[in-house]
């Protein structure tokens, strides 16, 4: 699959994280204070709960069911009750949009 166009770098607010499906793939995209674009899975992997619903802090997103905080860069979860880490998508930017291919994952 080729990298879809999920929105525009401007309606992605700082500190927050947006959800979007893509081919069926619940992804998290963040803007953080530095304004760099990250995108990882939704899916919290100590519970069945939405990412995008948590809190951004620095580099990390944060579940709000459980307080897992996952890094934004390596999708490893760095305190509990979450062990397994969520998957990172690349992130291309392409006229001023924000272009996910969910078929492709990053490994750090």
């Amino acid at each position: 699959m080729a990298s879809v166009r999920v929105c525009s770098i401007d309606e992605l607010a700082v500190d927050q994280a947006a959800r979007f499906v893509i081919d069926g793939i619940p992804i998290a995209v963040v803007k953080d204070s530095a304004g760099d674009i990250f995108a990882i899975g939704d899916t919290c992997t100590h519970g069945d709960i939405s990412l995008a619903e948590g809190f951004v802090e620095d580099d990390t997103l944060e579940c709000w069911a459980h307080g897992s905080k996952f890094s934004l860069r390596t999708g490893k979860p760095l305190t509990l009750p979450a062990y397994e880490p969520v998957p990172v998508f690349r992130v291309e930017l392409v006229d001023g949009g924000v272009h996910i291919d969910p078929s492709v994952t990053l490994t750090v």
